[in-house]
């Protein structure tokens, strides 16, 4: 251990506002003083914060010191965008702060609104752990220059995130996270930072604004429609189930075992519904009281997974590809606008371009993240990304919202229904018009972040001439984003580095034409062989360079 590392972090926890966390660290620190092998490195991981702004703002493990969520980050990230809304001249405006019900997250909101309060800020607290799309339709419902979710969405249990909404009630985009990481790093220490009590608890008002606007989504009239839903241990089900109800969708069941706030997630491996294991209980419920639909929602209810009975009657969850087309060519066939845009992110199936095309529709492609979607362009009615995200109601939350997405996918499934269709149905109809796209993710999960580097530097420098037998060219998407986009003949693949966990991620897609109904089951055959080669390519390339 160095001179330097131990002189910083005693001087952090001399500067810290937590007994708690003083006392984590300075543990660490004498082990590490007394030699015990592995602590010096844990120090030192410790210490080399700070947290950065990523694709959905601060995300890390909750332990003391600059490199994780602690009370003491949250207060110096709090007056450094204190620091930043004054210098955009928004002194004394409104602010909006909410949270989920992990651990930490009700600890680190009373701190966030303590500093912007005594900082001169008109602070506004939801008024108990709530879905973060509610706070991202508060910041525009009451004007407020800027929103503060406590999240860490679907990330593992031991940690937590700061996000930030700008006051157009979008996430942050550059330079905006740039220049407000560096008013943190001059903020002064967090004990020397002034916290003032006295935020105004909202009540239930807003939340009541924001379902009646949710239940005018619905397109069609039919109702009929049996749901099995989950929580996930997270914030979603009592608004849910308010928001399906408020819909008319009253034939509903949740998995009780999921349906109280438990920052343990006792029941799952990880709270994400792309996860294996997390919608077991789901899947189980739904085959159980014969539902027609399933949904996932994810801890902070941002994001929505639709499960699905196939025809031999086992049920499976869909890919978020599967349901952001499904919801993109509902959305496109029922819109009023008159020059209606859709978007997805580069890293999700090409399909909703062609379901564009089709109703003659804009299409946009963005960088990964709701915070480039909610800025695709003007007229924008739809948009989506793999990852599960899906925003069906970006003229009042502009922002992913889980909710909104499950009453929308509601009426869709119960629209179908009452035709004697099915959503299986659905997407075969869109494979025969558009041609099959199937998709996949290949992910690596490091515990060093160098690994993640060391594999896009080597990838740069020796980009692969074929993949899966089919030749291909690779696009450096630099400077913009941190990532490679190789395409071939039916063939692309995305990789790069995850914004929100210690991941780097490989994107899949083949496409293959189908001439008719009759060639859609030779089609997605052939596809998926295809498939199925391009991720052992992928896996063998990940694999060496890890």
């Amino acid at each position: 251990m160095t001179p330097d590392l131990r002189d910083r972090a005693f001087r952090w926890i001399a500067d810290d506002v937590d007994s708690d966390a003083r006392e984590e660290l300075q543990a660490v620190l004498a082990s590490a003083l007394g030699g015990i092998p592995g602590t010096a490195a844990e120090l030192a991981e410790r210490m080399a914060g700070p947290l950065e702004f990523g694709t959905a703002g601060l995300r890390g493990p909750m332990r003391a010191g600059p490199n994780g969520m602690n009370s003491a980050v949250v207060v110096r990230t709090t007056a450094g965008v204190a620091a930043w809304l004054a210098r955009q001249g928004e002194s004394g405006r409104t602010v909006v702060i909410g949270r989920d019900a992990r651990h930490g997250s009700e600890t680190f909101a009373i701190a966030a609104a303590e500093v912007l309060h005594a900082a001169g800020f008109d602070v506004r607290a939801l008024p108990r752990p709530l879905p973060t799309p509610v706070l991202a339709f508060a910041v525009k419902k009451l004007g407020a220059v800027a929103g503060i979710q406590i999240t860490a969405s679907h990330n593992p249990p031991a940690d937590n995130g700061y996000k930030l909404y700008d006051r157009s009630g979008a996430q942050i985009v550059p330079p905006a996270d740039r220049e407000i990481e560096d008013a943190i790093a001059k903020a002064p220490a967090a004990l020397r930072i002034p916290r003032t009590p006295g935020a105004l608890v909202l009540g239930d008002d807003l939340l009541n604004g924001y379902l009646a606007k949710v239940a005018e989504l619905p397109r069609g009239n039919a109702r009929t429609l049996r749901v099995a839903a989950t929580a996930l241990h997270g914030v979603g089900a009592a608004t849910l189930t308010r928001a399906l109800e408020g819909a008319g969708f009253t034939d509903l069941h949740m998995v009780p075992e999921q349906s109280t706030p438990d920052p343990n997630f006792p029941t799952v491996p990880l709270p994400n519904p792309e996860e294996p294991g997390a919608t077991d209980l789901l899947l189980a419920l739904a085959s159980e009281v014969d539902a027609d639909l399933a949904i996932a929602l994810d801890p902070d209810a941002d994001r929505c997974a639709l499960g699905v009975r196939e025809r031999d009657g086992s049920w499976r969850m869909l890919r978020g590809d599967e349901t952001g087309v499904l919801l993109g060519e509902h959305v496109l066939s029922t819109t009023n606008a008159a020059d209606p845009l859709v978007a997805t992110t580069i890293v999700s199936s090409e399909m909703l371009g062609e379901i564009a095309v089709a109703h003659g529709a804009r299409y946009a492609e963005t960088l990964t993240g709701f915070k480039w979607l909610m800025r695709a362009g003007d007229g924008l009615v739809y948009a989506y990304e793999e990852a599960l995200g899906l925003c069906v109601n970006p003229d009042f939350v502009r922002d992913k919202d889980g909710i909104a997405a499950a009453v929308l996918a509601c009426d869709l499934a119960a629209t179908v229904r009452a035709a004697g269709r099915s959503l299986l149905d659905m997407l075969d109809e869109l494979a025969v018009r558009h041609g099959v796209h199937l998709t996949d993710q290949v992910s690596l999960r490091v515990t060093d972040l160098g690994v993640r580097a060391k594999l896009m530097t080597a990838l740069r420098s020796a980009p692969p001439a074929e993949l899966a037998g089919v030749p291909v060219t690779t696009e450096d998407l630099l400077p913009e984003t941190d990532g490679l986009r190789i395409k071939g003949p039916g063939v692309r693949v995305v990789i790069r580095p995850s914004g929100t966990e210690p991941k780097l991620k490989t994107y899949l897609q083949v496409t293959e034409p189908v001439m008719d109904a009759g060639a859609l089951s030779a089609a997605r055959e052939a596809a998926s062989t295809r498939l199925a080669a391009l991720r052992e390519s992928i896996g063998g390339i990940l694999e060496v360079g890890a």
